[in-house]
């Protein structure tokens, strides 16, 4: 039950950052929310894609940096 929670609260984020006119910083905070919630895997997906489609963009840098902490964490 915990885990269709959980998935039920990723999949509203991941609509509401569709709908968003800022995708970066949606996608970062997902990023962020997944990895407070020890979903690591999903967390390291999410920060990638967030550097692969917004390379430049401000969240990218932070993408990057938490990516770096968390493969420095294992």
């Amino acid at each position: 039950m915990r885990q269709w929670i959980h998935i039920g609260a990723v999949v509203c984020c991941i609509a509401l950052a569709a709908c968003s006119a800022d995708k970066p910083k949606e996608l970062l905070e997902i990023a962020e929310f997944e990895e407070r919630q020890m979903n690591l895997p999903h967390a390291k997906q999410l920060y990638e894609e967030v550097i692969r489609l917004y390379p430049t963009s401000k969240e990218a840098a932070t993408a990057r940096t938490r990516l770096t902490a968390l493969k420095h964490s294992q």
